[in-house]
């Protein structure tokens, strides 16, 4: 089943949306560039390796895995009431997605988990490229907790799979540099989350990385009080303050942060 849908149809997808998305932020750039972005696309892409191995060897098997064995054993939410199938399809993928919101959350909150995730909030751009610059600890520590919300909804494996595909073309765009017009964006971030949305939690000010870390509905945020939306994009300085220098960033020095001594800078806040 991953080989039919994801490695078939759902790659192939994702690649089309990428460059889609590539082409669009180099036409319509929404931020000013810091970095080169060559040099970024290369080190960016680098670092994701592993995670990108991790991801289709090790993550969707672990999903799919456990979405077959509830069928068996029918102890996920979506087991306790018949519904059309549809419809239970439809709970699960909503339900999948609250979880990627908390497992957010988490990243942010428990010290041992911003290591990992630190990683991706490093990039003093923001870019569709940062949408794949994830370490490969966090794919890791990613499969128990989403694993255990696959488990306790009662995904099916076909619903794992296409909440999977969805979750990347929306990582993808919410990265993007895109600057799209503000009266579309309005409307999509009334559902969605959008690339403006995304950049204000990349931002340096405490205040505002705290908040918008929903992936896909933008509702989590209004639900639990973390959407902040009045921050111009033109005022947001991307990145972690403690890890300002572009020029060690490289692959070697991300693969190795989360092993090193994290850096304590004193806390930005926004005049």
């Amino acid at each position: 089943m991953i080989h039919a849908i994801f490695d078939k149809i759902g790659a192939p997808a994702l690649t089309v949306i990428f460059v889609l998305l590539f082409l669009l932020e180099t036409k319509f750039r929404l931020r000013k560039r810091i970095q080169n972005r060559w040099r970024r696309i290369i080190v960016n892409l680098l670092a994701s390796i592993p995670s990108f191995g991790l991801l289709r060897f090790i993550f969707l098997p672990a999903m799919v895995w456990l979405a077959y064995k509830n069928e068996t054993i029918h102890v996920g939410l979506n087991y306790l009431y018949a519904l059309p199938s549809f419809i239970e399809a439809a709970i699960a993928f909503v339900l999948l997605d609250y979880g990627n919101y908390l497992w957010h959350v988490l990243n942010h909150k428990i010290p041992l988990l911003w290591r990992f995730h630190l990683v991706h909030h490093t990039d003093p751009d923001l870019d569709i490229t940062t949408a794949f610059r994830f370490h490969f600890g966090e794919m890791i520590g990613s499969v128990f907790f989403r694993g255990a919300v696959v488990f306790l909804t009662g995904a099916t494996p076909l619903t794992v799979l296409i909440y999977e595909i969805v979750f990347e073309a929306a990582t993808q765009f919410h990265h993007s540099n895109w600057k799209l017009l503000i009266q579309l964006e309005k409307a999509l971030n009334k559902i969605f989350v959008t690339p403006r949305m995304h950049g204000i939690h990349h931002s340096v000010v405490q205040q505002e990385t705290d908040s918008n870390y929903s992936v896909i509905f933008s509702c989590w945020d209004r639900l639990h009080k973390t959407m902040r939306l009045n921050v111009k994009q033109d005022d947001i300085t991307i990145g972690v303050a403690p890890y300002n220098n572009p020029a060690e960033l490289t692959m070697g020095y991300l693969l190795k942060l989360p092993f090193t001594k994290i850096r304590k800078g004193k806390p930005t806040a926004r005049p």
